[in-house]
């Protein structure tokens, strides 16, 4: 489009008359107006895309009855389509993933300089003063904080408050991170609360005071947007460790939490179950209530030595009885989960009677005792992508049945063992209320070159082995996540690119010494996540008496990606 056609387009139009291709306009002197027909691609130009602004006034889908389904923004008026809304919010992705860094973090000093900076990106963001406000639910932890804070913010939600829930890793979108009464932001307050934030950063910060880095961005990107919606209560997920964590910057929150606590980001956290908890422990405060569930003596020591030091003393809950339930499964599958859930009763009993709504609950000191109704309901009613998710494939040619995706995204010894007792019920269960001729388990796997198969591996084999579950077949597999936007329109290459696979020929090499059986037999090395689906929905077509159940693990990445393909 010529550069005068845009200068003329700065000039007021008359009307439109919307599908027609036909408009009326001003775009030339009086003496000369005349109607234009406009090219096709032109039409389409000026309904789908930000061509030019108009003074406020000039705009109403009266006048003008296209507008109607064009976002407009007050003041000098952006007229856009849905198109331009995909690219804004496309544009905030790919702004938000300049803020990854490859650098891994090491040194503790390092971290609490890094962790400083966070109150001088609250003060640019004139968001101090609204963090202090928030009525704030803190959980850390090494296993299940996720599934806490997802049940606590359940459990409120069916109260009537209004939540605001702040997660990590997402699967598949970045706004899964930010839920408002349990529903993911939307691409449009996204892109609102993204460029407030951003643009006032990127003229606010120097070489001294850098750009904020990918987590810590989002931490002030959802404190942002929880003061602007005016949640009644925010539930905060550590992102990693807790002293020196991004959501630390809460200086008062109502109560705080311990999830169960084992080996992991020991490069940064520490070599020692003690050396993590005390870096967990980081989130308590002075005067504010703190749960734990039942640790190892060794982390539950530096809890309590940490607690002492702030004068307060961390309650330890119990599992929940699953009679306290009324017959009804919990929202989150897995036998685990019954310590999440107890875990997140205390503490929400515990912000209900600091802020006033003590009345609304009604349990003893050991979480014993009926459940009220909203309780159950927010318990049961909780979901959580890639923590023990079961999706059948949606394909035509595949009875629903006969391919089944187990996933859960485990990544430490422990929660692989965890994962293994739950695809092991799970699965037995599925075969007893359908059943077929034969069912065959497969394993999807994959895991960060950080962790040591050595200790996840043999874990999974033990624990389905002990529940008489056996892998036909393993299948080790890159993550596609290198190919992944942030957002949700993620697009895989359309061949597999050449992929250095000498880390998943490591995973297989552990997985053939288990079974003391040669490559090839039991296991398979994939060059993408697309080929290995690919031939899994290849043996369902193939073998149509037959149910497959896959497990797929090993990686919270792993399960997004797999999520992505299965799910299109």
């Amino acid at each position: 489009m010529s550069s005068s056609f845009l200068s003329r387009a700065q000039k007021p139009l008359a009307s439109f008359r919307s599908g027609t291709g036909i408009y009326s306009s001003f775009l030339l002197p009086r003496t000369k107006r005349r109607q234009h027909q406009l090219s096709p691609q032109m039409h389409s130009l000026f309904t789908s895309y930000h061509i030019f602004s108009l003074p406020s006034p000039f705009l109403s889908s009266r006048r003008f009855p296209f507008f109607r389904n064009i976002s407009v923004s007050t003041g000098s008026m952006t007229m856009c389509g849905s198109l331009t809304m995909k690219s804004s919010y496309e544009e905030a992705v790919s702004s938000l993933s300049s803020l990854i860094t490859s650098n891994r973090r090491t040194g503790a000093s390092n971290l609490e300089d890094r962790f400083k900076l966070m109150f001088h990106y609250l003060k640019m963001l004139d968001l101090d003063d609204q963090v202090s406000k928030l009525k704030v639910i803190h959980v850390a932890g090494t296993k299940g904080k996720g599934s806490t804070c997802t049940f606590a913010e359940s459990i409120l939600r069916c109260y009537g408050f209004r939540t605001g829930l702040f997660t990590s890793p997402h699967l598949m979108d970045v706004r899964e991170r930010f839920r408002i009464d349990g529903v993911e932001i939307s691409e449009e307050k996204f892109v609102k609360y993204f460029w407030w934030c951003w643009k006032r950063l990127q003229e606010k910060t120097d070489d001294k005071i850098p750009m904020p880095t990918y987590f810590r961005f989002l931490a002030l990107l959802a404190f942002k947007i929880f003061s602007a919606e005016k949640v009644d209560v925010a539930v905060l997920e550590v992102g990693l460790g807790g002293k020196y964590d991004a959501t630390n910057v809460v200086e008062a929150p109502i109560v705080c939490g311990i999830s169960s606590l084992g080996y992991d980001h020991m490069d940064i956290l520490g070599s020692t179950l003690r050396e993590i908890a005390r870096a967990k422990a980081g989130i308590f405060k002075k005067g504010v209530a703190a749960y734990t569930v039942p640790q190892p003596a060794e982390a539950m020591s530096a809890l309590e030595h940490r607690a002492s030091e702030l004068g307060i003393f961390p309650e330890v809950v119990q599992p929940l009885d699953e009679a306290s339930l009324n017959g009804q499964p919990l929202g989150l599958q897995g036998e685990h989960q019954l310590i999440n859930a107890a875990l997140a009763v205390a503490l929400v009993r515990t912000w209900l009677q600091k802020t006033g709504h003590g009345d609304l609950i009604s349990l003893d000191g050991n979480n014993k005792g009926p459940l009220s109704a909203q309780v159950i309901k927010g318990l049961t009613t909780a979901s959580l992508q890639g923590r023990a998710q079961i999706v059948q494939l949606q394909d035509e040619d595949i009875s629903p049945s006969s391919l089944v995706f187990y996933l859960d995204g485990a990544h430490t010894p422990e929660s692989m063992e965890i994962c293994a007792r739950w695809f092991s019920h799970a699965v037995k269960e599925e075969n007893q209320q359908k059943p077929l001729k034969d069912c065959r388990q497969l394993l999807v796997f994959n895991c960060m070159s950080v962790r040591d198969p050595e200790l996840l591996l043999p874990r999974l084999f033990s624990a389905c082995a002990q529940q008489g579950v056996q892998f036909c077949k393993a299948m080790f597999v890159p993550n596609q996540s290198q190919y992944n936007k942030l957002g949700s329109n993620t697009a895989l290459p359309p061949q597999p690119q050449k992929a250095d696979l000498t880390w998943q020929l490591t995973l297989q090499k552990v997985w053939e010494e288990l079974l003391h059986s040669d490559k090839g037999e039991s296991s398979s090395v994939f060059r993408s996540l697309p080929e290995a689906v690919n031939c899994i929905k290849e043996m369902a077509r193939q073998n149509k008496s037959i149910r497959f159940q896959v497990l797929v693990t090993g990686s919270l990445h792993l399960v997004g990606d797999i999520l992505r393909l299965i799910k299109k």
